[in-house]
C-alpha cells in the first residue's frame, strides 16, 4: 500500500481508501467504479465476471465470451426454450375430492369471487368473505354465524329478517322477538 492513502483503483487509477474499497481478483476498485465494462451496471461478488483484467456483469460476459452457435441465444446460459402450452381448465364435471379441496376454491355468493381459508366464514350453507360480504343484505350490518338468518340463499341480521319475513298483524311489534301475549 503506498504512503498517504490506499491502493490505486483498477478503473480510474486514483487512490482508493478503505471505506470505499471493493476487492476483486486481487485489485481494488472504488464502489462507484466497480461497474460492468459494457452495460455500466453496478457489480457485486455475485454478479461479477473477470476476463483479461476487465470486469463484466455475468450477462454481458456471457454475451461476449460465452459459447456461440445454434441453440445458444445471447451467450452462456440462454438456451432456447419452447413456450409451454396455455393452461386449459378441465372439462370434467366431477373433479376428485382432492381437486375440490385444494385445486378449486368455493365462490362467495355475494361477490362471486373465490373464498380462501384465511378469509372464509360459513353461513346459510355457503362460504362467504368475512369482510365486506358477510353482511346483512338489507342494512349492511356485519354478521356472525350466531346473528344471521337466511332466506332464499341471502343472509340478513335477525332484526331485518324479522321485519321483512317475520309474522305480521295485530300483536306483532316490529318483527320477530316482539311478540306480546293477548287473551
Amino acid at each position: 500500500m503506498p504512503l498517504g492513502g490506499g491502493n490505486k483503483c483498477g478503473r480510474c487509477q486514483t487512490t482508493v481508501y478503505f471505506a470505499e474499497e471493493v476487492l476483486c481478483d486481487g485489485r481494488s476498485f472504488h464502489k462507484s467504479c466497480f461497474l460492468c465494462m459494457v452495460c455500466k451496471k453496478s457489480l457485486d461478488s455475485t454478479t461479477v465476471a473477470v476476463h483479461d483484467d476487465e470486469v463484466y456483469c455475468k450477462a454481458c460476459y456471457g454475451k461476449k465470451y460465452g459459447p456461440k452457435g445454434y441453440g445458444y441465444g445471447q451467450g452462456a446460459g440462454t438456451l432456447i426454450k419452447h413456450k409451454p402450452a396455455p393452461h386449459r381448465p378441465t372439462t370434467n364435471p366431477n373433479p376428485s375430492k382432492l381437486a375440490q379441496r385444494f385445486g378449486g376454491s368455493e365462490k362467495c355468493p355475494r361477490c362471486g369471487k373465490a373464498v380462501y381459508a384465511a378469509e372464509k366464514v360459513i353461513g346459510a350453507g355457503s362460504s362467504w368473505h368475512k369482510t365486506g360480504c358477510f353482511t346483512c343484505a338489507q342494512c349492511g350490518k356485519s354478521l356472525e354465524s350466531t346473528t344471521l338468518a337466511d332466506k332464499d340463499g341471502e343472509i340478513y341480521c335477525k332484526a331485518c329478517y324479522g321485519k321483512n319475513f317475520g309474522p305480521k298483524g295485530f300483536g306483532y311489534g316490529q318483527g320477530a322477538g316482539a311478540l306480546s301475549h293477548t287473551q
